[in-house]
């Protein structure tokens, strides 16, 4: 069979200067996000396929790879001269569904602040799912391709490309929404314009935890002091992470401030951080 040239000798040849991820053993990915990827691939993939993908990955076989919307293309080198093109296609969304998932995003002060703060909250995809719009592919919402003669599916080559891709996410969480369709700068000015207040106008999730409807003063006064929530829908976020104490400098664009060089902000966050710390003894 092996002389029949549709199965590639087991060695490949060695490169120099290939990507090669960090993990040496065991898991690849540390990052929820990350590791969220790698759960999709490994319940879709051959489990024999991906630890040789895996092997690929350490060795520095992916030669390059690029990330665009929708798109991650990428070089893999085999038994053969001439290395394999590797093709990773999801749904890259359009400028109106950014606009939803801004809005949804925006609404939420604490997931806003964490983001333009470059963090990546794991309440996120539940706010994409929400909106009807998955963060992370299934089976289905993953197109792939190699330029190899193996028939299994997906090729080692694959798997070695999609284990260099999580790491990839590991290291910068928004290629994650940039593979959607929407570039870090671009998604960070849209939270920025938008603010906390447009869920309802730009496609939010609609009244925020604690919106209490208008009415005159005269009609309230039999429940003057009874909560505008209800017990039970204050008990149902005590499981979200608690807010960082420098949340508010997070969130507001920076003052054009400096003093003796030094941006405002730098000055402000420890003084906001040791606030916190003594409000907690």
């Amino acid at each position: 069979m092996s002389g029949s040239g549709w199965f590639e000798p087991s060695r490949p040849i060695r490169v120099e200067g290939g990507i090669q991820v960090r993990s040496r053993r065991g898991s690849i990915g540390e990052q929820w996000w990350s590791r969220r990827f790698i759960d999709v691939l490994e319940r879709v993939c051959d489990g024999g396929r991906l630890s040789r993908g895996r092997s690929y990955a350490r060795s520095g076989q992916v030669l390059d790879l690029a990330l665009g919307p929708g798109l991650v293309t990428a070089r893999v080198q085999g038994s053969r001269r001439t290395p394999y093109r590797v093709k990773v296609e999801i749904t890259a969304y359009q400028a109106d569904q950014w606009h939803k998932l801004a809005g949804a995003l925006a609404a939420q002060a604490l997931y806003r602040a964490k983001l333009l703060a470059g963090e990546m909250p794991p309440e996120i995809e539940d706010v994409f799912r929400e909106c009807h719009l998955p963060l992370f592919p299934d089976q289905r919402g993953l197109d792939m391709s190699c330029s190899c003669p193996d028939w299994g599916f997906p090729c080692k080559h694959l798997s070695a490309v999609l284990y260099v891709l999580a790491e990839r996410f590991d290291d910068d969480p928004f290629l994650v929404l940039a593979w959607r369709g929407i570039a870090k700068d671009a998604l960070l000015d849209a939270l920025r314009e938008t603010g906390g207040g447009a869920a309802t106008g730009t496609g939010g999730t609609g009244p925020g935890l604690f919106d209490v409807a208008d009415a005159p003063f005269a009609d309230r006064l039999a429940a003057f002091y009874e909560p505008g929530v209800s017990p039970a829908r204050l008990r149902d976020r005590t499981g979200l992470p608690a807010a960082p104490s420098d949340l508010l400098l997070r969130t507001l664009d920076p003052p054009p401030i400096k003093a003796r060089y030094i941006p405002i902000l730098d000055l402000l966050r420890p003084a906001y951080r040791t606030f916190a710390e003594n409000d907690e003894t």
